[in-house]
């Protein structure tokens, strides 16, 4: 892989991540466009080291909501008086929601980086989960905030943010449109959706960087890993900012269509043989 090519996906890396429209699936197709072998394991390292830049985001853009949740988590450990109250039981949500995602992730992990680093997967991804965005916009009462959020609902979003790990679902696209089929508001549901990505994507970067250090030497190299994964804090603190004023005030279904048009490129680039699958 070269500079030119790290830059380019680092940039997709950042635009997508946050966004209803899959960046695994985006960096599977691009990946696959620069003539990259997507199920190679240094690049599916690659893949998921990146995420690492864009989560940096997400900890600096919430630093003072995150230090926080932290010191309400330990005042609470250290004094039961503290545990009534709403910071310390959102700190246990965000804990709790993302463990499903650990550990079907996990014992999953072959799949993730073989079969499903597929673009006919990623095409379905796109199109199936579209349905179920426009569903919960029309569905989802979307009277409840912050404050009304319960254990229930998180540990449901949090087994439905495991659809993510199949490109094309997209992860804040399955948390978000979690959240709006249980009537929280789409704010609620998005803020929700940037917490328990801070767990995943920190334990899916910290894993790949212990564990395919080799790979991403022979096959991707260190230099260009660093520079997407610059890029993409860069470019996701952006996204951040400008994902919650847009869902503040529109639906998260204004996304479909572009997903739509994606899955119908893949799918005649599939069709004509100008792109493989893997």
């Amino acid at each position: 892989m070269n500079l030119l090519d790290a830059l380019l996906l680092g940039i997709v890396e950042g635009l997508t991540e946050f966004l209803p429209v899959s960046s695994t699936g985006h960096l599977t197709i691009v990946e696959k466009l620069l003539g990259l072998q997507v199920d190679d394991p240094g690049v599916t390292a690659f893949t998921a080291l990146i995420q690492v830049g864009a989560i940096a985001a997400v900890l600096v853009y919430f630093r003072r909501d995150i230090s926080s949740l932290a010191a309400a988590w330990f005042r609470g450990l250290a004094r039961p008086a503290e545990r009534e109250r709403p910071l310390y039981r959102m700190a246990w949500y965000v804990i709790a929601g993302s463990i499903p995602i650990g550990i079907v992730g996990f014992a999953g992990k072959d799949l993730i980086s073989g079969p499903l680093r597929s673009l006919w997967v990623v095409a379905a991804g796109l199109v199936v989960w579209s349905a179920f965005m426009v569903a919960a916009e029309r569905i989802g009462r979307q009277d409840r905030g912050e404050s009304e959020l319960r254990l229930r609902d998180v540990l449901i979003i949090g087994l439905l943010q495991c659809l993510a790990l199949v490109p094309g679902v997209s992860r804040s696209g399955a948390t978000i449109t979690a959240g709006l089929f249980l009537g929280l508001d789409r704010v609620t549901a998005t803020r929700l959706s940037f917490f328990l990505s801070i767990p995943a994507l920190v334990a899916a970067g910290a894993y790949e960087g212990l564990t395919a250090t080799s790979e991403i030497s022979t096959s991707v190299g260190w230099g260009p890993t660093a520079l997407a994964t610059v890029v993409s804090f860069l470019v996701a603190y952006a996204a951040i900012a400008w994902l919650l004023r847009l869902v503040a005030s529109h639906s998260i279904s204004i996304f479909v269509p572009y997903r739509l048009l994606v899955a119908a490129a893949v799918i005649a680039a599939l069709g004509t043989g100008a792109l493989s699958a893997t």
